[in-house]
């Protein structure tokens, strides 16, 4: 297998052919298992954690060059973030209340020498972790989340800002389907600024989307999402997201035709984080909009169209990948 240098380098010859597996009653159990078999990605013995092979990462490359020479003509504020946030964030963006069972924060041991003793003898007997504490630390739910308390109490012109993020993000929802991985990358373009103009960059951003990934080769349509909100109150913002059409999916099919994954999210987020983090625009509250991409996704949905032997892709995929 050719070991790709950076996101212009020639790419992988292929991967061996999957061995055959066992599951076929279940296409996102097999699909993995292909993607095991071709060393594309490697089990932890979590489901939904995975290492990444060189081949797989020049997909992501590819496909993060060409999300960012769509972007650059907004010249946008580029931000890369990291996968741990203030845990505090979690509460501001109400991440906590619509969706606490995907949450997750760090604990750490901080009861100095005299509690090692302890430490080590529940090591032996798998008990370590009651040993910890909170770090006041939590995982990133969404790239762009990071963005709007460093934009706390500003002013924002009347044209507006935009950013381009890079940042990585944890779920925790274990799974067998490759597509629903707990840690991944978003690439996201946001913007913060006057209501219409943040309509304006959502709508703009789902039309740039799917032109994007038809020249990929995938086929893909932009869908209504309805979230899944945690608890009794989740079923009123659910119906009022699908009613407003707030958050648009770009679909395609990645281990069933039948359920297409979504791939690519473009969202209208209106005055939430405007009113959470005192972002103004004038004498109103500031609105704001984003598209992500999920690059692991993408990925996958390229894996899932064209095959795994690289070489047998689509001259124009592979060029618009910068191959």
């Amino acid at each position: 297998m050719t070991t790709l240098e950076h996101a212009g380098a020639a790419p992988p010859t292929g991967v061996p052919a999957p061995a055959p597996t066992a599951e076929h009653g279940d296409p996102y159990r097999a699909f993995r298992d292909e993607l095991f078999a071709a060393g594309l990605l490697v089990p932890t013995g979590v489901d939904g954690l995975y290492l990444r092979s060189e081949a797989f990462e020049s997909i992501v490359r590819g496909i993060d060059a060409a999300v960012s020479k769509m972007a650059a003509v907004e010249a946008p504020t580029v931000y890369h973030f990291p996968l741990v946030v203030p845990a505090g964030l979690l509460e501001r963006t109400d991440y906590v209340r619509s969706f606490p069972d995907l949450i997750g924060v760090l604990d750490s041991y901080a009861k100095g020498e005299a509690g090692y003793g302890d430490l080590l003898a529940a090591a032996e007997e798998g008990s370590w972790p009651q040993h910890l504490e909170h770090t006041g630390l939590g995982l990133c739910s969404a790239a762009c989340h990071p963005l709007y308390p460093t934009l706390a109490g500003s002013e924002i012109p009347p044209a507006g800002r935009r950013f381009e993020i890079f940042g990585q993000v944890f779920r925790h929802e274990p799974s067998v389907d490759p597509a629903r991985q707990q840690v991944f990358r978003q690439h996201e373009v946001v913007f913060v600024g006057a209501p219409a103009d943040a309509a304006a960059h959502r709508d703009a951003w789902v039309e740039r989307g799917l032109s994007l990934h038809r020249r990929l080769g995938l086929v893909v349509e932009a869908v209504v999402a309805n979230d899944p909100f945690f608890g009794r109150g989740g079923r009123i913002l659910a119906a009022n997201q699908r009613a407003e059409a707030l958050k648009i999916e770009l679909v395609a099919p990645i281990c069933s035709a039948d359920q297409p994954t979504a791939i690519t999210s473009a969202n209208c987020h209106l005055d939430h984080f405007g009113t959470a983090f005192g972002l103004r625009l004038g004498d109103e509250v500031a609105h704001s909009a984003c598209v992500g991409f999920g690059l692991e996704r993408i990925a996958l949905a390229l894996l899932a169209a064209h095959g795994l032997e690289f070489s047998s892709w689509p001259a124009s995929v592979r060029q618009e990948l910068g191959w």
